[in-house]
């Protein structure tokens, strides 16, 4: 998901889309810890994307932008 994409939404959706990257960073952790998951830059993805969500609230509750 891109910045652009991130900043139409409103605050509940971003809201929603880190919670669900929380579950999918779990279960992908697990995943690793269990030798299952074979694509490892898929954690890394999920990471980047939350951190990106929360920059963009945070932003957002600061009046940055």
């Amino acid at each position: 998901m891109k910045t652009e994409e991130i900043r139409m939404l409103s605050d509940t959706e971003i809201r929603k889309k880190i919670d669900e990257s929380d579950r999918e960073l779990v279960t992908l952790s697990i995943r690793v810890a269990s030798r299952q998951l074979t694509n490892h830059r898929e954690l890394m993805k999920v990471k980047r994307r939350m951190a990106r969500l929360k920059t963009i609230l945070r932003e957002r509750e600061l009046g940055i932008r």
